[in-house]
């Protein structure tokens, strides 16, 4: 019989193993579940001694709870709390700021679970919980951390909802319930606040320095930099065409940093100049129709713009944003892109800029380092003196060389040395679009002709389940421009020499996969795969352009849209302050209408007891049974008066009724008797 019950004990505790817990542990492990979820995303932020402090302090505090050993005391609290402010200080060199201040929180929260021996306890871990999950968003707003934070806050108001359940042994399922219940019940507020609340700078939005540390496009270039681009698959930007039928892929050029300054290892850009008129020092000019565009681009922290080739005009930017146009035409806003950025810009496919005759500004363009890459500027002369002088038919010896030569693009060309466009032409003869533009560039310098790198994206991905074309940062690439007499700045693309695929079909190159995602790919489909990653990228683009980009401007085009003709901040407000008036009077309104349906039974029963105590002079309290008011008549007054009797008959009666077992109907015939007979009672005094 013994080994019997230790079965069954056994089984239960397995398929639930907080089952046979007290209800204390069990509630202190699920809360420290819960703070676990919401530290998890953090982990890639913190510094790793706090990391490791939070997972240690946890499951310190979970085993506790499951031992039901004692809680350190204050001492030892004391001292972790100083040690971790004097770590903090060491690593952020200050205790101020996004990081240091998200760092301490984490730190706060941890240490708070091993106090936790009150509800005024729980009460200040929930809050503080609260607030640690909104520090989710100063890294990331995506809508995997939309979603992570949502179950974040189901789990804490279910753990607040049952801190708030003292008696007994509520299930959290319980629990869970009626917090999902709360949370739907506060959804058209959120959703209310979330359209009218003022967005106003710098109220409103991430802080600066949110996005510190992303990848992107780089101000310089070394040998092996946008290779590494090359590796990450995340998107750069989308871009929705609004007229007309797209450009080709092949000339899907998205203008980015133009570098021109060679120190032998690294491409810079020249001191760029910013002109009120910079049209005119760039001397460009544009036929034909334009291609309008709006481009939703992602944080980079840089204060680049990217537009087609070439946008002679500012692109249309949100707020006080203000855009300038290098003398290189490449477009700055005038702060960073910290966060997700739309604007809307057209470009001329046909155009022309620069000079048309040599001046002394190109000799910036004919600039190289000095005892580099001695082999290729030997050959630039041969080329030179090959081609009769002729900057066309030189560089068609070069883009031919590079056709016919057995060059190679490749994602791994390893390491070069000091004289890398050497190395490229004669010895290795194989590169990423990095190397083929640098040496291209090179070569067309030594034999006299001013050229330059320009950087960005090229391609991209039309999804057609939302029709925007996704451009990723494996798109990012390199070209050159070369300058010709009587026609200025050409572009040339050396790359596509190489490889046409590159910019034509847009064949990416791909990381070698290991034998696990090839395994994997024989399983499931690469057809069934990319349709995934298309349904995911137009549902998260769909956040991005409705939930995330939802600005001032968005907010007044709301208000024009239900009538307001010139839309202000003021009218906002009080279209906002109506909404939650009206809210709160149809809240007051529910409520009114939920007391009036109250079980009947329960409203008589007061009734009675308000009679009691004002009648015969009672003191019950607001739970009392029919029972103990029978029993408390009986003592304040004489038991043989036939009054008392009465009632004590009627308050039995009620009893009997209102909790017979659940055989037993009761219906308003019961209900209603009751109610006749309480009308005919005579009330001792």
């Amino acid at each position: 019989m013994v080994m019997r019950e230790m079965g069954v004990n056994r089984s239960s505790f397995l398929t639930n193993p907080l089952a046979n817990l007290p209800r204390d542990s069990r509630d202190t492990l699920f809360l420290l579940v819960v703070i676990a979820w919401v530290l998890l995303p953090h982990i890639g932020h913190l510094p790793w001694w706090c990391s490791a402090l939070a997972v240690a302090m946890l499951a310190w505090r979970g085993g506790l709870a499951v031992t039901q050993r004692p809680l350190p005391g204050r001492w030892v609290l004391l001292a972790c709390l100083l040690l971790t402010v004097a770590a903090t200080l060491v690593t952020h060199r200050t205790l101020l700021g996004r990081d240091a201040g998200v760092t301490l929180i984490v730190v706060l929260l941890a240490l708070k679970t091993l106090e936790l021996r009150a509800r005024r306890d729980a009460f200040v871990i929930f809050f503080l919980g609260f607030f640690t999950m909104l520090t989710n968003f100063f890294y990331s707003q995506s809508l995997l951390t939309a979603a992570a934070m949502l179950l974040a806050l189901l789990g804490l108001l279910t753990a607040l909802v049952n801190a708030h359940l003292p008696a007994g042994r509520p299930p959290l399922g319980q629990s869970a319930r009626l917090a999902l219940r709360m949370t739907l019940l506060g959804a058209p507020i959120m959703v209310l606040l979330f359209l009218l609340f003022p967005r106003l700078a710098p109220l409103w939005g991430a802080p600066g320095d949110a996005l510190s540390g992303r990848s992107g496009l780089s101000a310089r270039m070394q040998v092996g930099n946008i290779a590494n681009l090359a590796l990450d698959d995340s998107v750069a930007m989308r871009v929705r065409f609004e007229e007309g039928a797209p450009p080709p892929q092949s000339a899907l050029y998205f203008r980015g940093p133009v570098l021109s300054t060679f120190d032998g290892r690294e491409w810079q850009p020249l001191q760029a100049t910013f002109t009120p008129q910079l049209q005119a020092r760039a001397d460009l000019q544009v036929r034909g129709a334009p291609v309008r565009y709006e481009v939703t681009l992602e944080p980079h922290n840089r204060p680049w713009l990217l537009t087609l080739d070439a946008a002679p005009t500012a692109p249309v930017l949100p707020g006080d944003m203000t855009a300038r146009m290098s003398e290189e035409l490449q477009w700055v806003a005038s702060a960073p892109v910290n966060d997700l950025l739309r604007y809307r810009a057209q470009s001329y496919p046909d155009f022309r800029h620069g000079p048309t005759r040599m001046v002394a500004s190109l000799q910036d363009y004919l600039a190289l380092p000095p005892g580099y890459n001695p082999r290729t500027l030997q050959w630039a002369l041969d080329l030179r003196r090959a081609s009769g002088n002729d900057p066309q038919a030189l560089i068609e010896r070069v883009l031919q060389q590079l056709r016919t030569g057995g060059y190679t693009y490749t994602l791994e060309p390893g390491e070069f040395g000091q004289h890398t466009a050497d190395e490229f032409w004669f010895d290795r003869k194989e590169g990423f679009c990095e190397h083929i533009a640098s040496a291209f560039v090179i070569v067309l310098r030594a034999a006299g002709i001013p050229a330059r790198i320009v950087t960005g994206y090229q391609g991209g991905e039309r999804n057609a389940l939302d029709d925007y074309w996704v451009v990723r940062q494996s798109d990012a690439h390199a070209w050159a421009e070369v300058w010709l007499a009587g026609q200025g700045w050409v572009r040339v693309d050396p790359t596509a020499a190489v490889a046409p695929q590159r910019t034509g079909s847009l064949q990416r190159l791909q990381v070698p996969r290991g034998a696990l995602a090839t395994a994997v790919g024989t399983v499931i489909s690469p057809t069934f795969v990319q349709s995934l990653r298309s349904v995911w990228e137009a549902v998260n683009n769909a956040w991005n352009q409705k939930i995330l980009n939802y600005t001032q401007s968005r907010q007044l085009n709301l208000l024009r849209a239900l009538g307001f003709e010139s839309p202000s901040w003021e009218d906002l407000g009080l279209l906002l302050l109506g909404a939650l008036v009206t809210a709160s009077l149809a809240g007051a309104a529910w409520t009114r209408w939920e007391r009036q349906r109250q079980d009947p039974w329960v409203r008589l029963l007061e009734r009675v007891r308000q009679q009691l105590e004002r009648r015969s002079g009672l003191a019950l309290g607001a739970a009392s049974t029919p029972r103990e008011m029978a029993a408390r008549l009986a003592q304040s007054h004489d038991p043989r008066d036939n009054r008392v009797q009465a009632v004590q008959a009627w308050l039995h009666r009620f009893e009997q009724m209102r909790y017979a077992p659940r055989a037993r109907h009761r219906d308003a015939a019961d209900l209603a008797g009751l109610r006749r007979e309480l009308k005919e009672l005579s009330w001792p005094t």
